[in-house]
């Protein structure tokens, strides 16, 4: 039984599970043809990963992350899934890259937003919603630039999954800057902890504004009831999507192997080769 960790949390809604199983499923056989002792599942617990006794440490010693061990074991913490060194696969986003985590991981590739508005290739923006009514619905634009309707949210309460997230905020914020903009332009800002909840707060009232990457927003089209109770009034510009990653410890040749995995799956729909 390999003792390597994958993950795909990302886009793991519930109603989703049995889709990244098998996205997994296609990863891991590719993996194991390069040689790569993958594991047959995924892990969505703390619980299921394996104990690091003294905690995680970088590579010069210093402690970054507790022992998984010690973690509520029905949740699953991605900062701390992120700095396992068992790590073999999973998904991030560029927001805890920026803030450090890159230098702690090393990126393997990039998924295909080809088959949602509002993604072309590693691309993708987040859509910008409020309730219906409150707003034209608009298409993404086909350069991918930024298409904010500044009159329309000026004043507005705006949602957020995390101060940590591209898709979020971060995007916004700087779609916003080079508009000549900041995030004062709403009246209050408050922390949803995830898409899905942003998306529901905008339907029931508790904000107005909130931005949703283009996956997300076609997953909430299937699941979310709420999401019908929303309507598409702007966009963020592309940016690169989630990074496929490995931990700083992965060995080179495996590392290597990955990326050939990968680039021997670029005909499917959600994976493309890093750069």
């Amino acid at each position: 039984m390999s003792e390597l960790v994958a993950a795909l949390p990302m886009y793991d809604w519930p109603e989703a599970r049995d889709e990244v199983d098998a996205q997994w499923a296609l990863l891991r056989d590719a993996f194991r043809k390069k040689g790569i002792d993958a594991p047959q599942t995924i892990v969505r617990r703390n619980g299921d990963l394996p104990p690091v006794p003294g905690g995680i440490h970088d590579a010069q010693g210093k402690l970054i992350a507790p022992d998984p061990a010690t973690l509520p074991p029905d949740e699953l913490d991605f900062h701390k899934l992120w700095l396992h060194p068992a790590l073999l696969f999973a998904q991030t986003c560029w927001g805890p890259m920026e803030l450090g985590l890159s230098r702690q991981v090393q990126v393997v590739g990039q998924p295909s937003y080809d088959a949602y508005e509002g993604g072309q290739g590693e691309l993708y923006s987040s859509a910008l919603v409020m309730r219906t009514g409150e707003g034209q619905e608009v298409r993404s634009p086909a350069d991918g630039r930024a298409l904010i309707p500044l009159d329309l949210i000026r004043g507005k309460r705006f949602t957020f999954n995390s101060l940590d997230s591209m898709s979020g905020i971060i995007a916004l914020t700087r779609d916003l800057q080079a508009a000549g903009e900041s995030l004062d332009i709403f009246s209050t800002r408050s922390e949803s902890g995830g898409h899905r909840g942003s998306i529901v707060a905008v339907a029931e009232g508790k904000a107005d504004v909130a931005a949703i990457d283009c996956e997300s927003w076609a997953q909430a089209q299937r699941f979310e009831p709420a999401a019908r109770e929303v309507v598409i009034v702007g966009w963020t510009g592309w940016r690169k999507g989630l990074p496929f990653i490995t931990a700083a410890t992965t060995p080179e040749k495996t590392v290597r192997a990955l990326r050939e995995a990968l680039a021997g799956l670029a005909e499917q729909p959600r994976i493309q080769r890093v750069g």
